[in-house]
């Protein structure tokens, strides 16, 4: 009998056994848990498709208060539509789960509230929003800076200047704030010449040190020469759209002649004949091209600080809200424009 069972005994076969086991353990979790995940994802989508389309006040307070979710998923869900960009469904969940009473912090809820009102763009319902939450929680700062965007964005730059009083008592940066909305309180007062605007505003650039875009487009635009008089060499790669799209009528020559940068773009524009190669790459491109290729600069703008790329320059980054961390990114495209006016000059 021994020998009949010798086989078992041999360590071989109990290695193999052993991998037999391990096998058919892993085969049979694997298709478990592909199961319970194909369950899972089914009751997800059947619970979803109930918001294909927007409930109405009665059936989301029925849903909300039936407590077959919690707060924290119907918080989970009003995000997610927030996310996507559908502020409407995240307003109602949050103002439902307001109006049954939340167990949790409702302050929390009041200020995601606030926050979608901003984002869809109902300023006034997000400033009594953020009102209310400062009226019995002062220091909050987070609803103070939403206040504060809130003011900037109605143009009540006044009120905005009197919500960075508080936030400096709670010791937050606020110098950049002050300085950019003191530029467009400049900007939009009706009462000051644009040789006013420009000199209050240069001021305001030489001591912050901030804001070069926003000043020297408007002089550009307002007062070339006094934007050339006070233009600053160093400041010319993050000026590097703006003055590729000067007016050629404007440019001072013996600035341009004096700048390495300035030379290369001027030439690569094909406005002069002052260098022969640049470090950019781009530049490099177009000065070796001399115009004999219908090519030009195409700009896009990246915000330093979060990394969100947009295609028109900003003063105040709209995803982080960041003031002053603009940078141009340069790309080589067609010349569109230039096909244009070859046309219309071959009609004439």
């Amino acid at each position: 009998m021994n020998t009949f069972f010798i086989e078992y005994r041999d360590p071989l076969f109990s290695v193999i056994i052993f991998f037999v086991l391990v096998f058919v353990i892993a085969f049979f979790s694997y298709w478990f848990g592909r199961y319970k995940k194909k369950e899972d994802s089914r009751y997800l989508d059947k619970f979803l498709q109930g918001f294909g389309s927007l409930p109405s006040h009665h059936e989301l307070k029925v849903l909300i208060t039936s407590g077959e979710l919690s707060e924290k998923s119907w918080l989970l869900l009003a995000q997610s539509y927030f996310k996507n960009g559908d502020y409407e469904k995240s307003i109602e969940i949050y103002n439902e789960l307001l109006a049954v009473g939340m167990k949790s912090n409702p302050r929390d809820t009041m200020f995601l509230l606030g926050r979608t009102y901003f984002k869809a763009g109902f300023l006034e319902r997000a400033r009594k929003i953020f009102l209310e939450i400062l009226k019995t929680n002062p220091r909050t700062p987070q609803a103070l800076n939403y206040l504060l965007l809130v003011y900037e964005y109605m143009r009540d730059y006044e009120s905005a200047l009197e919500v960075l009083e508080p936030l400096d008592a709670l010791q937050k940066e606020t110098a950049n704030d002050a300085a950019y909305l003191h530029s467009l309180m400049l900007l939009n007062d009706v009462n000051k010449s644009s040789q006013e605007k420009g000199e209050a505003l240069l001021e305001i650039h030489k001591k912050t040190n901030i804001l070069t875009y926003l000043v020297f487009e408007y002089l550009f635009r307002t007062n070339p020469k006094l934007a050339w008089r006070h233009f600053d060499g160093s400041q010319s790669e993050k000026l590097v759209d703006l003055l590729w799209q000067l007016d050629a009528k404007i440019l001072d020559l013996d600035i341009i002649s004096q700048n390495g940068y300035l030379r290369e773009l001027f030439t690569a524009r094909g406005d002069l004949k002052l260098a022969t190669k640049s470090s950019v790459f781009e530049f490099d491109i177009l000065i070796k091209l001399e115009g004999k290729s219908n090519a030009t600069l195409a700009f896009e703008y990246i915000c330093d600080s979060c990394k969100q790329t947009y295609p028109f320059i900003f003063h105040r980054c709209s995803s982080c809200h960041s003031i002053d961390t603009a940078r141009a990114e340069l790309n080589l495209t067609k010349d569109y424009y230039r096909n244009t006016v070859e046309e219309n000059n071959s009609f004439q």
